[in-house]
């Protein structure tokens, strides 16, 4: 299938003479379109929650998820890749990214270094995957050389594979051991997947990291319970999390947290199960860092 055919790059009727509307009536067409995403993705939440159990075991076995993409699909990629780290305190090797053009494609253009499957299969093999990793290949129109050569690497390494894409039939998809199709329709701006392709993109990375992170306990109850508190933001979150879960008042919640060490999850434990600073450390290494399982592991003891 020729680019122009796919869904994606089609005339959207609804932004007709866009360029002769007023502000307000591009805001509010933009606005109707967007509002179209969330619909797309939730036609795809059986594949979303299989590709989260997939990298969900793929990460207890000390495997990886590595995303590839190019151009925005690959930026997007990289913001989910960066932000788990601070956000569940997880080490940096577990969630990684691959963008064509390396790391300066982050803040400029390099439109023709995605027309390559062979600097795909170089960007991806110099990740060395396995069959412990989970790779996601992510392309709005399916059919980006790059992110199929990275991702036909990666599957002859024995990786499992999911591709992310917004047009069905597509050869990413086929390539792949499970196909993600958040089926958008056309921009409003026509072949602007940086739009609605790029929202529905966002919200499935979102949904793949935060799902499989959440099984694996680095989320307690809905709270970032594993947040570093490395400046005053993530102190005073840390300190609210505190006096939520274990019922205290600021001042309490505070000298909780330096009593542990500045260590949330410690605290948490050392709170809901009277324990010391010592036992707490104990019981979270015992529990994998979990720290449900490490409360109910102490009660026990």
């Amino acid at each position: 299938m020729q680019i122009r055919q796919l869904g994606t790059e089609k005339t959207n009727r609804a932004s007709a003479d866009f360029d002769q509307k007023s502000s307000l009536a591009i805001a509010r067409i933009i606005n109707r379109e967007d509002a179209r995403v969330a619909a797309a993705v939730r036609r795809c939440l059986r594949r979303i929650a299989q590709a989260i159990d997939w990298i969900a075991a793929a990460l207890s076995q000390n495997g990886r998820l590595i995303y590839v993409g190019t151009g925005t699909s690959g930026r997007i990629a990289a913001l989910d890749a960066v932000e788990c780290p601070p956000t569940f305190d997880i080490r940096p090797r577990m969630v990684q990214f691959v963008i064509a053009g390396g790391p300066r494609a982050l803040g400029a253009a390099v439109e023709a270094a995605e027309d390559s499957p062979e600097e795909g299969r170089k960007a991806m093999a110099r990740k060395k995957p396995t069959a412990k990793d989970v790779v996601v290949g992510i392309a709005a129109s399916g059919r980006t050389p790059f992110t199929i050569g990275a991702l036909r690497h990666a599957r002859g390494c024995g990786a499992k594979t999911v591709a992310v894409v917004c047009n069905p039939n597509s050869p990413l998809g086929k390539l792949a051991h499970m196909e993600i199709v958040a089926e958008v329709g056309a921009e409003v701006v026509s072949g602007s997947t940086r739009m609605k392709a790029g929202t529905a993109q966002k919200m499935i990375l979102n949904t793949l990291s935060t799902g499989a992170l959440t099984r694996l306990g680095c989320v307690y109850g809905n709270l970032m319970v594993n947040v570093r508190p490395k400046n005053e933001k993530l102190a005073e979150r840390g300190v609210g999390i505190l006096e939520k879960v274990a019922g205290l008042d600021h001042a309490a919640a505070k000298r909780l947290l330096t009593a542990s060490g500045c260590r949330v999850p410690v605290a948490l434990v050392m709170a809901k199960a009277g324990i010391s600073r010592a036992l707490s450390v104990a019981a979270l290494k015992h529990a994998g860092g979990q720290v449900r399982q490490a409360i109910a592991l102490a009660n026990r003891r």
